[in-house]
């Protein structure tokens, strides 16, 4: 079984940063530690609003860290415009909305399938690896097959807050979308509301070739540090392949 690559998303750094003004704590720093802590990536959602990620933090990210930057954007021509700008490795394509805290559900890829396809097509025609935040169903995964995109990241929120058979049921759901997408030749990855407690099951799931986790993280790291935790996250995805 392939190993299972982690994507540690680093918002909730620029959320405390922004909280007081100023620099710090910079999210930049957050990347390179996590990095040297065994991350595969860093994910950054720069939202409409700019309630965390900024633009300058977009463009430093780019040029100051070796990971590949996964930049989650909503379906606007601003973000279009900006991703086709800095060309991160891949762009990851989420429902936005301003009154939300974070994402809600995920992006109803079928619904809005006219809307996506041209924005799609720039995203890719520029070398940017195009991923749908979608939730794990077969009618999701087939617009994604449909607007081309080559991975779909799951929406594991269901899944991490329900308890008992509920939570087994989301595991299932989750599972056989993976497999379904995986035979459709759709990269599927998953995130959302994963933590050491729940992390392990998803992580068995040999289609999924990678997992986003950022808030969790951050919130143990001022417990333990981001270091520590990134390994000890690291250590669990690890044992569950």
């Amino acid at each position: 079984m392939s190993r299972l690559r982690l994507g540690v998303n680093i918002d909730h750094v620029a959320t405390i940063r922004n909280a007081r003004g100023g620099l710090h704590p910079d999210p930049i720093r957050a990347a390179e530690i996590a990095s040297e802590a065994g991350a595969d990536g860093i994910t950054a959602h720069l939202r409409e609003d700019r309630r965390h990620i900024m633009d300058d933090d977009i463009a430093r990210l780019i040029g100051g860290i070796a990971l590949p930057l996964n930049l989650e954007m909503a379906a606007t021509e601003e973000m279009l415009a900006i991703a086709l700008r800095h060309r991160p490795h891949a762009a990851c394509i989420v429902p936005e909305r301003r009154e939300e805290v974070t994402t809600e559900g995920g992006l109803d890829a079928a619904g809005q399938h006219n809307h996506l396809k041209p924005l799609i097509a720039k995203l890719s025609d520029a070398g940017i690896r195009v991923s749908l935040f979608i939730e794990p169903s077969a009618r999701q995964i087939e617009a994604a097959m449909s607007l081309g995109a080559p991975v779909v990241e799951f929406h594991t929120g269901r899944y991490a807050h329900a308890e008992g058979e509920e939570r087994a049921t989301e595991l299932r759901r989750i599972a056989d979308a993976a497999a379904l997408a995986a035979k459709n030749g759709i990269e599927p990855h998953a995130g959302h509301g994963l933590t050491f407690d729940n992390v392990t099951p998803v992580a068995a799931i040999p289609q999924i070739a990678e997992l986003n986790i950022g808030h969790f993280l951050i919130g143990e790291a001022i417990f333990d540090g981001l270091a520590p935790v990134v390994r000890r996250m690291r250590q669990l995805m690890d044992e569950a392949r």
